[in-house]
């Protein structure tokens, strides 16, 4: 409330300087409002007549790419402006191209957004690769996941239970790059037990990883929840080819996981201590742990170039708050791969991601030792 300090003439009012100073504050106060109405406003129409494009760093048909169309698609419904959105994929060396297209390359106007996978662990991993630095794109939001690893039930003697994994024999491995954290992740849990096995990688996606198990090329293979659950559990796991073996998993007893909700597949501590009567211990559990921390948590990342202007950052941290409330996009994401994605964002989003990104010196030259090592079976 004002306290008016003015004195009263006959013929009307005589402001002394407090008065003048009052006046002078609710103007401001006025006018600044109005400046953040204006500038909402402008930030809430930022889209109209624009097209947003989704790149996703992985290829039609892959886990990243149903749940980044399913997002795409909702999405839309929550930019002010009714933004045209379209898809892009960009696939090839374990999600590094397309993630590094976003920074070097695609518009910096806001109209490209990335929907990432696998990406935090690549940059850390070796970050003078990237001619742009990761660390410096926009992020809006981010979502954890897990990966679920699974084997044809044909290895020799036959795989019918999880547990059937310590005795398998001429076990094929595959993945997609070994830098990545979800092949990485694999062969670690494998190694761990004492599984032996060979090890075929360079796949770009998915599906022709998929196709190859299918074919006998390679045994085992991992695919987050969408892929799993809305291909390989009602094709491939229901039909008897292929069983679950694990998911990946630091805590004992594991936390609670709505995309797996419904699925009956032990952790990897779990399986561990099931078959070695204790938990996982030692170097390469670390390794497991800082792989599964950082990718995991930052399993899915939506991010925007470095630069990108704030109005564009806000409209679409917004939009994806609406979308995590939008139950046509739960209903249709349940029932397409069985759950629904939720995202998390804030103001500060970029600057949780950026501390997420780190290990040390000395765990990063272990695990890239470990890479570029791959024991001969």
């Amino acid at each position: 409330m004002l306290a008016w300090a003015c004195a009263v003439r006959k013929n009307g009012f005589r402001f002394s300087g407090i008065c003048a100073v009052a006046f002078a504050r609710a103007a401001i106060s006025c006018l600044a409002l109005a400046a953040l109405v204006v500038a909402s406003r402008a930030d809430e129409s930022y889209y109209k007549g624009k097209r947003l494009t989704v790149l996703i760093n992985f290829a039609v048909g892959g886990p990243t790419d149903i749940e980044g169309r399913l997002f795409a698609k909702y999405l839309a419904r929550h930019i002010e402006g009714e933004a045209g959105i379209i898809v892009q994929n960009m696939d090839g060396a374990g999600g590094l191209i397309g993630a590094q297209y976003l920074g070097e390359i695609a518009p910096k106007d806001g109209t490209v957004i990335g929907y990432l996978s696998g990406s935090a662990w690549l940059y850390v991993s070796e970050p003078e690769r990237w001619r742009v630095d990761f660390r410096k794109y926009a992020f809006v939001a981010y979502q954890p996941g897990t990966t679920i690893h699974f084997v044809r039930t044909d290895v020799p003697p036959g795989m019918h239970v999880p547990t059937d994994i310590i005795k398998a024999q001429g076990l094929i491995a595959g993945g997609l790059s070994a830098d990545t954290s979800k092949d990485l992740r694999l062969r670690l849990g494998l190694d761990m037990l004492g599984v032996p096995y060979k090890y075929v990688t360079g796949y770009r996606s998915s599906p022709p990883a998929r196709l190859a198990l299918q074919r006998g090329e390679i045994s085992m293979f991992s695919e987050s929840p969408p892929s799993y659950r809305s291909v390989v559990e009602p094709s491939l796991v229901k039909s008897g080819q292929v069983i679950p073996v694990f998911y990946d998993e630091i805590a004992d007893p594991p936390e609670s996981q709505k995309q797996l909700e419904g699925l009956s597949i032990p952790s990897y501590p779990q399986l561990y201590r099931e078959i070695k009567g204790t938990l996982p211990s030692g170097r390469m559990w670390e390794a497991y742990r800082v792989l599964y921390e950082m990718n995991s948590t930052l399993q899915r990342l939506i991010a925007l170039p470095p630069g990108a202007p704030p109005a564009a950052v806000a409209v679409l941290r917004s939009a994806i708050l609406d979308l995590n409330k939008d139950k046509d996009f739960a209903a249709e994401a349940t029932e397409a791969i069985g759950f629904a994605p939720e995202y998390s964002t804030a103001p500060d989003t970029s600057d949780k991601v950026r501390a997420m990104m780190v290990a040390s010196p000395e765990m990063r030259d272990f695990i890239n030792d470990y890479m570029r090592n791959v024991p001969k079976r």
